[in-house]
């Protein structure tokens, strides 16, 4: 006769060797995601109210918890928010040199050189003419990954052209004496040109095979805003380019016939954030809707963001914008919106050890909402949100992460500062 004690003591060990073995295997593949370099499994959630509490503009619904109004966090690590640098004027972008210096851009067509000390120093000349009305000028910039051998400086700019204005980009070399840059010239203009003074975009940000993205708006009128959805035109599109301004290899759209081979992503609005995850190495976007609708995006090659035929945001009399719907077939949603709106501008991942609790979290500098924005995201989702330097109460037009590993955040319009936020 079996022993039934034996058998039970039987089941008993296969189950425990099952567990053991599950938990192995677990681990096994923990170790080998590639994803898991951001410690989603340590991201702290957002416990407080959320930020926003102004009432929002449209009675539109979040497609997914979490796409707008996320609970709110406060940074527990004690940091300072200090004015750095002064006396800038109508400042658009910055990039850090590789010694650790900043350059920063001036909407007029000047750009200066920023000292580790906060010392600003003279305009750098040389730069092609720009049109400064409305919200064109000297734009974004970009220092070469390689500049340590070849002193190469792009920038994005408004095109003055025969047939209106258009968004375009320019490489020079910055002289040895850093007084100008030297055989400055166009390497791309994103077509067509348009009679507007609105909506350039635009953000450059190098991808790892050294191409550049660069984002461009729809220029804000009624007649170009359907290009977005065309690609045929480079408006409301992020546009991946070589050095030499031409089609990167491997965009999405090469080959098709009446498509511009250097479209990367398309149904873009106003673009003026683009930044690369740290650890994923994803593009990912921020760009301003009308009266609400602003947008923080993962961009994936060849994807349809939707404006002007889905969004959450309404036309400025407060009409609903086409058929006034926010999903369609086709058409890639937000990973988060705001409304009502915060203007979202320059925008960057925060990859330091200054303040570890930021690790991954995406920053983004805010124009209307006049803070900065510091979203926590987990598995590509937001989870918290805060807003830093609100007693600046000051437009902020770009956000930047410097070579020591703090965060730099410089304000717009004249007699601008530059704010550096460390522990």
């Amino acid at each position: 006769m079996k022993n039934p004690f034996l058998k039970k003591q039987n089941i008993f060990v296969y189950l425990s060797v099952l567990f053991l073995a599950l938990t192995q295997l677990s681990c096994n593949n923990d170790n080998n995601n590639p994803d898991d370099g951001d410690d989603d499994d340590d991201v702290p959630v957002g416990t407080l109210p959320p930020v926003e509490t102004k009432p929002a503009n449209s009675t539109y619904v979040a497609a997914f918890k979490g796409q707008t109004r996320i609970a709110g966090i406060k940074t527990e690590t004690a940091y300072t928010s200090k004015a750095f640098a002064t006396g800038l004027t109508n400042p658009w972008g910055m990039d850090n040199l590789p010694d650790g210096r900043i350059i920063v851009t001036q909407k007029a067509g000047t750009m200066k050189i920023v000292t580790q000390t906060g010392t600003v120093g003279a305009a750098i000349t040389g730069i092609l003419p720009v049109n400064n009305e409305g919200q064109g000028g000297l734009l974004d910039v970009a220092v070469d990954p390689a500049f340590v051998t070849n002193r190469m400086i792009y920038w994005s700019y408004s095109f003055p052209g025969t047939g209106g204005t258009a968004t375009a980009v320019a490489k020079g070399k910055l002289s040895a004496d850093e007084t100008k840059i030297e055989g400055a010239v166009t390497i791309y203009k994103a077509i067509p040109e348009f009679n507007s003074t609105l909506h350039y975009g635009s953000r450059l940000v190098w991808d790892a095979q050294g191409n550049l993205f660069v984002s461009t708006g729809e220029r804000s009128d009624i007649q170009s805003r359907p290009l977005a959805q065309k690609l045929d035109a480079a408006l409301g599109k992020i546009v991946r380019i070589t050095k030499n301004g031409e089609p990167a290899a491997g965009n999405p759209f090469i080959g098709q016939t009446g498509v511009l081979p250097e479209i990367y992503s398309y149904g873009h609005r106003n673009p003026q954030g683009l930044a690369i995850h740290p650890v994923t190495g994803e593009l990912w976007e921020a760009e301003h809707g009308p009266l609400g609708g602003d947008e923080i995006n993962r961009i994936a090659a060849g994807k349809n963001y939707g404006w002007p035929t889905i969004t959450y945001g309404l036309e400025y009399s407060g009409a609903k914008i086409g058929d006034g719907i926010t999903t369609k077939s086709g058409m890639e949603q937000p990973v988060y919106y705001w409304d009502p709106v915060v203007s979202p501008s320059g925008l960057t991942f925060y990859s330091g050890n200054l303040i570890p609790e930021w690790k991954n979290n995406l920053f983004a500098a805010a124009l209307s909402g006049q803070h900065v924005v510091r979203l926590v995201i987990k598995d590509n989702v937001v989870v918290a949100e805060e807003r830093l330097l609100t007693s600046a109460n000051s437009r902020f037009r770009d956000v930047l992460e410097g070579k020591d590993g703090a965060l730099y955040a410089v304000t717009d319009g004249a007699n601008a500062t530059i704010y550096r936020i460390a522990k």
